[in-house]
C-alpha cells in the first residue's frame, strides 16, 4: 500500500483511486490464527464502518456459545493495506471484536487485551509507550506430508537443502549436492543458500503491505530464513507479525513450496524463534538506557525483566504455547531457556544487543516462539514487566557473560540460575497457580478457558498418542 490511510475519509477515497471491490475484515482468535469475512466494496459505507460489522462468535474455537453467537468486528482504519494476492482489487482492514452483550471490547479478543495493556501502562504513570520489534524465523519446505490416525502417527517434510536429499534425484537438474547441511544454513551464499530470491519477493512484497524491511537471511537450519522488519509500538508490532506471517506464507504457496513458523519440525536442526525486543517510553525518553548501567540498562528496565523471570512459568504459557514449543526449548540447540541476562551473549534468555545507544538500549527476550498469538504474548511480556517494575525488582541472577550453553543442569542449579518450565503442561499448570498480574488485562474466565484450550487441544492429544520414537525404544520390551 506504502501508506496508512488515517480517516474514514481518507479510506474511501483511497478505495476509489484503486478501484477497490472487496473490504477484507480480519481479526485474530485465541491461539493467533487470523479470521476474515469479504464485503463488496458497494456494501461498505461510513456508518458501519464506524460502528462495525456483525459475525457469528460461536464458530470460531474457543469463543462464544451458540445463544450468545451474535459479535461485532470493530474496524481499525489506519490499518488498512491492499492485499497483495487477491485476483481482484481488495484492501484488508484490522478488526477488534466487540461484546454486544456487555456493551465493550470482547475479553478473548486478543487485539482487545493488547489495548488495555496499554491503557494500565498508561494508568500506572510508567510510561507513555512500549516498542515491540520481533524476529521472527521460519522454515520453507518442498512438500509436508502428515499422517494422524490411531496405528499411524507420522509427519515428512521434504526439502531440497535438507542433507536427506543427498541420495536423492530430480528428473530436472541432477543432485547438485551444495546443502547447508544439519546447523551449517547461516549466511551461506548460493548455491548453498537456495531461497535468495524467494526471501527478496517475500521482502518486496512485505513492503508493498506497508512493512518496513531491513534485511534478510538464510538462518542456521536447513531450509531455514528469517525477514528483519523495523519495531513498532505493542499493537503495531503484532498486526506486523500477522501480516508477516500472511505475507510469507502466501509466498512460498504461491511459488509451490509451503512455509511455517512451528517451533521444531526438523528433528536434530535449530528451530524457530521469535526474540522480542522491548523497551518502555516515556515524555520521548527511553526508560530502559542508563549510560552507567550493565549494557547501558536502567534499573527500570533490570526491574522489568525481572517480572518476566519471577513470572516464567505463567509467561511461557502465552510465549511458547504449544506442545512443540517445548521440543525447540532443549539444550544443544542455541535454545535460550536460561533465566539470565547478558551482553551480546545469545545463550541467555535474555540478551542485551550490542553497540545501542540511548535510544536504541533495549532487552531482548529470545525464548518466544512465533506459534505465539503475538497480541498476548507481548501483552504478557509487559504485564509481567510492569509487575516487576511496581515490586522494586524481583532477585534476577547474572549477568554472566560466559557461554552457559556448556553449563550441566548440576551445573544450573549449583549457580542458582533457574530455566523455562520442560513442557507446556508446566507451564499451563504454572498459569493456573500465578496469573494475578494479568488481572487488569483478563479476567478468570478468559484465563480458565486458555488453561482448558491449552490441555485440549495440545497437551492431552499430544501425551496420548505413541510416537516412532517411542516404538524404537518400548515395542520389544
Amino acid at each position: 500500500m506504502g501508506k496508512f490511510v488515517n480517516s474514514v475519509e481518507e479510506f474511501f477515497s483511497y478505495c476509489k483511486e484503486n478501484e477497490v471491490e472487496f473490504v477484507d475484515f480480519r481479526f485474530t482468535d485465541i491461539k493467533g490464527a487470523w479470521h476474515h469475512i469479504s464485503y463488496r466494496m458497494s456494501a461498505v459505507n461510513k456508518d458501519n464502518l464506524t460502528f462495525g460489522f456483525p459475525f457469528d462468535g460461536s464458530s470460531i474455537d474457543n469463543w462464544q456459545p451458540i445463544n450468545q453467537s451474535d459479535m461485532i468486528l470493530k474496524p481499525d482504519v489506519p490499518t488498512a493495506f491492499l492485499d497483495p494476492f487477491t485476483a481482484d482489487s481488495t484492501i484488508v482492514v484490522i478488526c477488534d471484536v466487540y461484546d454486544i452483550y456487555k456493551n465493550e471490547l470482547y475479553a478473548k479478543c486478543p487485539r482487545s487485551i493488547a489495548k488495555k495493556t496499554l491503557e494500565y501502562l498508561d494508568a500506572q504513570g510508567i510510561g507513555d509507550i512500549a516498542y515491540f520489534g520481533p524476529e521472527n524465523e521460519f522454515f520453507v519446505f518442498d512438500s509436508v506430508i502428515i499422517e494422524d490416525k490411531d496405528n499411524c502417527q507420522m509427519f515428512r517434510v521434504d526439502s531440497n537443502e535438507g542433507h536427506w536429499a543427498d541420495a536423492s534425484e530430480s528428473s530436472e537438474t541432477g543432485n547438485t549436492g551444495h546443502r547447508p547441511r544439519v546447523k551449517g544454513g547461516y549466511f551461506p551464499v548460493m548455491p548453498i543458500d537456495s531461497q535468495v530470491d524467494l526471501r527478496a519477493e517475500m521482502m518486496m512484497v512485505l513492503e508493498e503491505v506497508g512493512l518496513e524491511v531491513v534485511l534478510g537471511h538464510h538462518e542456521v537450519a536447513q531450509a531455514q530464513g528469517e525477514i528483519g522488519i523495523v519495531f513498532n509500538d505493542l499493537i503495531r508490532a503484532a498486526d506486523n507479525v500477522q501480516k508477516l506471517k500472511y505475507v510469507i506464507k502466501m509466498v512460498a504457496h504461491l511459488n509451490g513450496k509451503t512455509a511455517t513458523f512451528m517451533p521444531k519440525p526438523i528433528y536434530n536442526d535449530n528451530g524457530n524463534g521469535q526474540h522480542v525486543h522491548q523497551s518502555i517510553w516515556k515524555d520521548g525518553k527511553n526508560l530502559f538506557f542508563d549510560a552507567d548501567g550493565y549494557g547501558k540498562l536502567s534499573k527500570l528496565s533490570l526491574d522489568y525483566l525481572s517480572g518476566i523471570f519471577k513470572h516464567k512459568d505463567a509467561v511461557a504459557a502465552f510465549t511458547n504455547p504449544t506442545t512443540n514449543s517445548y521440543k525447540r526449548l532443549l539444550p544443544g540447540f542455541e535454545a535460550p531457556r536460561i533465566l539470565t541476562y547478558s551482553m551480546q551473549n545469545r545463550s541467555a534468555a535474555c540478551r542485551i544487543p550490542y553497540g545501542a545507544g540511548e535510544k536504541s538500549v533495549r532487552i531482548e527476550t529470545r525464548f518466544p516462539d512465533s506459534s505465539s498469538n503475538p497480541y498476548l504474548c507481548f501483552a504478557v511480556l509487559m504485564m509481567a514487566g510492569i509487575d516487576g517494575i511496581k515490586a522494586g525488582g524481583y532477585p534476577l541472577v547474572g549477568p554472566f557473560n560466559i557461554d552457559l550453553f556448556e553449563l550441566t543442569r548440576e551445573e544450573l542449579k549449583e549457580k542458582g540460575i533457574p530455566e523455562l518450565p520442560n513442557t507446556l503442561r508446566e507451564a499451563l499448570e504454572g498459569l493456573e497457580n500465578d496469573n494475578e498480574f494479568l488481572a487488569p488485562i483478563m479476567n478468570k474466565e478468559f484465563i480458565k478457558s486458555y488453561i482448558e484450550y491449552g490441555f485440549n487441544r495440545h497437551v492431552t492429544p499430544v501425551e496420548g498418542r505413541p510416537t516412532a520414537h517411542e516404538y524404537i525404544t518400548t515395542y520389544s520390551c
